[in-house]
């Protein structure tokens, strides 16, 4: 073989084998990429998986968060049952009482107005001790009963108050002044009663004196052999004077 050919031969020979390196090196490089795309298709799976993660995380802590503010409220809601109920419960009661005190003020309404009756016809009976002032307690007592602004119980307390202040004229020694009425006139003068047991009367000048007959229902002029007595008990009854024995004309109890 001439030297030309054989370089001939060796250069088509060197081709051909380089031809199979490049032909043997396409499919290598192709897997390179299609496992360089796996990777990041990996990558980006995990990139999504994570986030998935994330959320779904997410979403359970908010989950939880609703199941406890549910059970809270659950509770609370729970807690205003009880609460209604017991304010049911309450008023109910209330209710009761309110009914049971209107059923106390049928009862007691009229009995006020007979006490009232009962102490006005006492009053006229009575010495009229104070009179005047005995009887505006019991015009007061029968204003007040029309009285829608005051209660049922303060009535009741006003009443009781005024048989309190009737029990103290049996016991008191007091003077006072008011006006007399006695052969059709109106007299000045001092008032002094011993309890129920006797009830005088004195001139503001200290010239006449009187005493009450409850018999007759009328004033009765005393002599004069009682009119330094009757002056000097309505000192003691003013403490100008020390308590002593004296000359009166009472009446003794049959």
């Amino acid at each position: 073989m001439s030297k030309r050919n054989l370089i001939a031969s060796a250069v088509i020979g060197a081709f051909a084998l380089g031809g199979s390196q490049v032909v043997s090196a396409d499919p290598l490089k192709n897997l390179q990429n299609e496992e360089a795309k796996i990777h990041a298709a990996a990558a980006q799976s995990q990139k999504k998986i994570d986030k998935i993660y994330e959320q779904t995380q997410e979403l359970l802590f908010e989950y939880r968060g609703v199941v406890d503010e549910t059970e809270n409220l659950k509770v609370y809601n729970d807690h205003l049952a009880r609460l209604v109920a017991s304010q049911e419960e309450g008023i109910a009661s209330l209710q009761r009482q309110i009914d049971g005190i209107e059923g106390v003020k049928r009862g007691v309404v009229p009995l006020m107005y007979r006490m009232i009756d009962a102490l006005e016809q006492f009053i006229e009976l009575d010495l009229p001790i104070n009179y005047e002032e005995r009887k505006a307690r019991v015009a007061h007592l029968r204003d007040l009963m029309g009285n829608a602004n005051v209660t049922v119980s303060e009535q009741f307390r006003q009443v009781l108050e005024a048989y309190l202040i009737e029990n103290e004229y049996g016991n008191t020694i007091r003077v006072y002044q008011e006006q007399l009425q006695f052969n059709g006139q109106n007299i000045a003068a001092d008032f002094f009663n011993l309890g129920r047991t006797a009830l005088l009367a004195l001139s503001l000048d200290q010239k006449q004196a009187w005493v009450w007959n409850n018999e007759s229902r009328t004033w009765e002029q005393l002599g004069d052999e009682y009119l330094s007595s009757v002056v000097k008990v309505v000192k003691m009854g003013r403490k100008l004077e020390p308590f002593d024995l004296i000359k009166l004309p009472i009446k003794a109890a049959e």
